[in-house]
Protein backbone atom coordinates (compact mmCIF):
# COMPACT_ATOMS: atom_id res chain seq x y z
CA UNK A 1 0.00 0.00 0.00
CA UNK A 2 1.29 3.30 -1.13
CA UNK A 3 2.16 5.88 1.85
CA UNK A 4 0.85 9.07 2.15
CA UNK A 5 3.23 11.89 2.92
CA UNK A 6 1.18 15.45 4.01
CA UNK A 7 3.94 18.35 3.93
CA UNK A 8 2.08 20.78 6.16
CA UNK A 9 0.35 18.15 7.79
CA UNK A 10 -0.30 19.75 11.27
CA UNK A 11 -2.53 22.55 9.56
CA UNK A 12 -6.43 22.72 9.25
CA UNK A 13 -6.73 21.04 5.77
CA UNK A 14 -3.29 18.38 6.06
CA UNK A 15 -4.59 17.24 9.75
CA UNK A 16 -8.18 16.64 8.07
CA UNK A 17 -7.21 14.65 5.67
CA UNK A 18 -4.50 12.66 7.44
CA UNK A 19 -7.49 11.91 10.10
CA UNK A 20 -9.92 10.60 7.36
CA UNK A 21 -7.44 8.14 5.38
CA UNK A 22 -5.38 7.20 8.60
CA UNK A 23 -8.90 6.10 9.59
CA UNK A 24 -9.56 4.17 5.91
CA UNK A 25 -6.52 2.06 6.71
CA UNK A 26 -3.65 4.27 4.80
CA UNK A 27 -0.47 4.88 5.90
CA UNK A 28 0.24 8.16 6.53
CA UNK A 29 3.11 10.26 7.54
CA UNK A 30 2.84 13.80 8.63
CA UNK A 31 5.09 16.26 7.41
CA UNK A 32 5.72 19.67 9.14
CA UNK A 33 8.81 22.49 9.09
CA UNK A 34 8.87 21.71 13.04
CA UNK A 35 9.50 17.98 13.59
CA UNK A 36 8.44 17.59 16.47
CA UNK A 37 5.37 18.98 15.60
CA UNK A 38 4.86 16.54 12.75
CA UNK A 39 5.99 13.32 16.15
CA UNK A 40 3.13 14.61 18.03
CA UNK A 41 0.92 15.28 15.79
CA UNK A 42 1.34 11.51 14.47
CA UNK A 43 1.52 10.40 17.64
CA UNK A 44 -1.84 11.79 18.78
CA UNK A 45 -3.31 10.89 15.59
CA UNK A 46 -2.46 7.23 16.40
CA UNK A 47 -3.05 4.10 13.51
CA UNK A 48 0.89 4.05 12.73
CA UNK A 49 1.45 7.33 11.42
CA UNK A 50 4.04 8.91 11.55
CA UNK A 51 5.94 12.43 11.68
CA UNK A 52 8.88 14.15 10.40
CA UNK A 53 9.85 17.28 8.55
CA UNK A 54 8.84 17.75 5.63
CA UNK A 55 11.88 17.02 3.31
CA UNK A 56 12.14 14.05 5.33
CA UNK A 57 7.83 13.21 4.68
CA UNK A 58 8.39 13.98 1.11
CA UNK A 59 11.38 11.40 0.42
CA UNK A 60 9.90 8.78 2.55
CA UNK A 61 6.18 8.89 1.09
CA UNK A 62 5.01 7.45 -2.54
CA UNK A 63 2.48 10.14 -2.96
CA UNK A 64 3.04 13.55 -1.49
CA UNK A 65 0.21 15.94 -0.63
CA UNK A 66 1.14 19.73 -0.47
CA UNK A 67 -1.43 21.38 2.10
CA UNK A 68 0.53 24.63 3.00
CA UNK A 69 -0.78 28.13 2.58
CA UNK A 70 -0.06 29.61 -1.13
CA UNK A 71 2.28 32.26 0.73
CA UNK A 72 4.07 29.17 1.95
CA UNK A 73 3.72 27.55 -1.87
CA UNK A 74 6.65 28.29 -3.25
CA UNK A 75 9.51 27.63 -0.58
CA UNK A 76 7.43 24.54 0.84
CA UNK A 77 7.47 23.17 -3.04
CA UNK A 78 11.40 24.23 -3.20
CA UNK A 79 12.26 22.08 -0.38
CA UNK A 80 10.82 18.84 -1.60
CA UNK A 81 11.81 19.15 -5.11
CA UNK A 82 14.93 16.97 -4.57
CA UNK A 83 12.62 14.14 -3.26
CA UNK A 84 9.70 14.08 -5.30
CA UNK A 85 11.10 12.88 -8.58
CA UNK A 86 9.28 10.03 -10.33
CA UNK A 87 6.50 10.20 -7.59
CA UNK A 88 2.74 12.63 -7.65
CA UNK A 89 2.55 15.34 -5.98
CA UNK A 90 -0.96 16.54 -5.22
CA UNK A 91 -1.27 19.86 -5.00
CA UNK A 92 -4.38 21.61 -3.18
CA UNK A 93 -2.79 25.44 -2.66
CA UNK A 94 -5.70 28.28 -3.56
CA UNK A 95 -3.83 31.24 -4.53
CA UNK A 96 -5.73 33.31 -1.55
CA UNK A 97 -4.26 36.85 -0.80
CA UNK A 98 -5.60 38.37 2.59
CA UNK A 99 -7.20 40.70 2.73
CA UNK A 100 -8.95 39.83 -0.40
CA UNK A 101 -10.02 36.47 0.21
CA UNK A 102 -13.32 37.11 -1.54
CA UNK A 103 -11.63 38.11 -4.74
CA UNK A 104 -10.04 35.87 -6.89
CA UNK A 105 -6.36 37.03 -7.58
CA UNK A 106 -4.85 34.06 -9.84
CA UNK A 107 -0.98 34.02 -9.80
CA UNK A 108 0.87 35.09 -13.06
CA UNK A 109 1.33 31.13 -13.89
CA UNK A 110 -2.47 30.91 -14.32
CA UNK A 111 -3.03 28.61 -11.12
CA UNK A 112 -1.36 27.29 -8.31
CA UNK A 113 -1.57 24.37 -9.96
CA UNK A 114 0.84 25.41 -13.20
CA UNK A 115 3.31 26.87 -10.98
CA UNK A 116 3.65 23.85 -8.81
CA UNK A 117 4.52 22.16 -12.12
CA UNK A 118 6.93 24.98 -12.97
CA UNK A 119 8.78 24.67 -9.61
CA UNK A 120 8.91 21.00 -9.77
CA UNK A 121 9.83 20.57 -12.82
CA UNK A 122 9.04 17.83 -15.79
CA UNK A 123 9.75 15.21 -13.28
CA UNK A 124 7.01 15.19 -10.89
CA UNK A 125 3.35 14.31 -11.52
CA UNK A 126 1.72 17.21 -10.12
CA UNK A 127 -2.14 16.74 -9.74
CA UNK A 128 -4.27 19.69 -7.87
CA UNK A 129 -7.67 18.49 -6.05
CA UNK A 130 -9.38 19.03 -2.46
CA UNK A 131 -10.19 22.87 -3.54
CA UNK A 132 -13.51 23.48 -2.74
CA UNK A 133 -13.82 21.34 0.40
CA UNK A 134 -13.69 22.91 3.62
CA UNK A 135 -11.18 21.59 6.61
CA UNK A 136 -13.29 21.57 9.35
CA UNK A 137 -16.16 19.70 7.95
CA UNK A 138 -13.41 17.51 7.44
CA UNK A 139 -12.19 17.18 10.56
CA UNK A 140 -15.78 15.92 11.95
CA UNK A 141 -16.63 11.98 11.07
CA UNK A 142 -20.60 13.62 8.91
CA UNK A 143 -21.06 13.13 5.48
CA UNK A 144 -20.01 15.83 3.37
CA UNK A 145 -21.87 17.37 0.36
CA UNK A 146 -18.80 18.40 -2.10
CA UNK A 147 -17.81 16.49 -5.07
CA UNK A 148 -13.64 16.67 -5.60
CA UNK A 149 -12.16 17.86 -8.88
CA UNK A 150 -9.59 16.54 -9.64
CA UNK A 151 -6.95 18.45 -12.17
CA UNK A 152 -3.78 16.46 -13.68
CA UNK A 153 -2.13 15.92 -17.15
CA UNK A 154 -2.11 12.46 -16.23
CA UNK A 155 -5.18 9.98 -16.31
CA UNK A 156 -3.39 7.56 -14.73
CA UNK A 157 -2.50 9.84 -11.52
CA UNK A 158 -5.86 11.97 -11.65
CA UNK A 159 -7.04 8.37 -10.87
CA UNK A 160 -5.19 7.51 -8.26
CA UNK A 161 -6.27 10.81 -6.64
CA UNK A 162 -9.71 10.50 -7.06
CA UNK A 163 -8.82 7.02 -4.77
CA UNK A 164 -7.38 9.21 -2.31
CA UNK A 165 -10.80 11.28 -2.18
CA UNK A 166 -12.88 7.96 -1.85
CA UNK A 167 -11.14 6.99 0.87
CA UNK A 168 -11.63 10.46 2.16
CA UNK A 169 -15.54 9.65 1.99
CA UNK A 170 -15.93 12.05 -0.76
CA UNK A 171 -16.78 12.25 -4.48
CA UNK A 172 -13.72 12.49 -6.81
CA UNK A 173 -14.16 13.27 -10.14
CA UNK A 174 -12.04 13.79 -13.55
CA UNK A 175 -11.93 17.66 -14.29
CA UNK A 176 -9.52 17.89 -17.10
CA UNK A 177 -5.98 18.79 -17.66
CA UNK A 178 -3.88 20.85 -15.00
CA UNK A 179 -4.61 24.14 -16.19
CA UNK A 180 -8.13 23.57 -15.70
CA UNK A 181 -7.58 23.71 -12.19
CA UNK A 182 -7.57 27.28 -12.45
CA UNK A 183 -11.24 27.20 -12.50
CA UNK A 184 -11.72 25.96 -8.96
CA UNK A 185 -8.87 27.71 -7.37
CA UNK A 186 -10.95 30.65 -8.41
CA UNK A 187 -13.64 29.18 -7.14
CA UNK A 188 -12.76 28.85 -3.57
CA UNK A 189 -13.14 32.47 -3.39
CA UNK A 190 -16.74 32.42 -4.27
CA UNK A 191 -17.46 30.14 -2.08
CA UNK A 192 -15.94 32.14 0.89
CA UNK A 193 -18.30 35.16 -0.36
CA UNK A 194 -21.59 32.85 -0.33
CA UNK A 195 -20.38 31.27 3.36
CA UNK A 196 -20.39 34.99 4.52
CA UNK A 197 -23.67 36.08 2.50
CA UNK A 198 -25.37 33.43 3.21
CA UNK A 199 -24.24 32.60 6.24
CA UNK A 200 -22.95 29.06 4.89
CA UNK A 201 -20.74 26.51 7.24
CA UNK A 202 -18.56 25.56 4.59
CA UNK A 203 -20.16 25.62 0.95
CA UNK A 204 -19.59 23.22 -1.54
CA UNK A 205 -19.80 22.27 -5.11
CA UNK A 206 -21.71 19.30 -6.03
CA UNK A 207 -21.99 17.74 -9.99
CA UNK A 208 -25.55 17.29 -11.17
CA UNK A 209 -26.73 14.56 -13.61
CA UNK A 210 -25.75 10.97 -13.87
CA UNK A 211 -22.30 10.21 -14.40
CA UNK A 212 -21.42 7.01 -16.54
CA UNK A 213 -17.50 7.24 -16.68
CA UNK A 214 -14.49 9.51 -16.17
Amino acid sequence: MKKIAIVGGTGKLGAALAGRWSKAGLPIIIGSRNAQAAHEAAKALGHGATGMGNEDAAAAGDIIVLTVPFAAQAASLAGIAPYVRGKIVVDTTVPLMPPKVMVVQLPPEGSAALRAQSILGDGVTVVSAFHNVAAHRLATAQKIACDILVFGNDKAARAEVIELAVHAGLRGLHAGALANAAAAEALTSVLIFLNRAYQVDGAGIQITGTLISG
